[in-house]
C-alpha cells in the first residue's frame, strides 16, 4: 500500500527533514483490515513491520534508526519488546524508551514510532 494522506490523518507517515527522518507511530494491527493483530510479539511485529515499511518508502531501513519509542497499553509486553528490539535492530542498537500508555488506536495494544537518519551521500 503506497503511503498517502488518509482524510482522518491530518500528518505524514514518514516526514525528512535535513537527513532526520520522523516516522509517525505504527500501531499493533493488520493494515489491510484496521483489526488487531492477536499475540504480544505477533502483535509488535505487526508494528515494526510497518515502520520497516514506511522508512522502506525513503530508502531507509532499520539499520538507519537512531532512537526507537514504544507506547504499550501493558507495560508487561516489555519483555517483548526487549526481545523484538534485541532480534530486529543491528548490533549497534539505536536509543530506545518505553512508554506507558492508556490506550492505542484501533484497540492495538502499542505504538512504535521511530526517528532515522540518513547518511549523507559522501559516506
Amino acid at each position: 500500500m503506497p503511503l498517502q494522506m488518509i482524510s482522518e490523518h491530518p500528518y505524514s507517515f514518514v516526514h525528512e527533514r535535513e537527513g532526520i527522518v520522523y516516522v509517525s507511530g505504527a500501531t499493533t494491527i493488520d493494515y489491510d483490515t484496521h483489526q488487531p493483530v492477536p499475540g504480544r510479539r505477533p502483535a509488535l511485529d505487526a508494528a515494526l513491520n510497518e515502520v520497516e515499511r514506511r522508512l522502506g518508502t525513503v530508502g531507509l531501513g532499520l539499520a538507519d534508526v537512531a532512537k526507537v519509542t514504544y507506547y504499550l497499553v501493558d507495560i508487561s509486553l516489555r519483555s517483548e519488546a526487549n526481545e523484538q528490539f534485541q532480534d530486529r535492530f543491528p548490533p549497534t542498537k539505536p536509543a530506545r524508551s518505553v512508554v506507558g500508555v492508556s490506550a492505542a488506536p484501533y484497540g492495538g495494544c502499542a505504538v512504535i514510532d521511530v526517528i532515522a537518519h540518513r547518511k549523507p551521500a559522501n559516506q
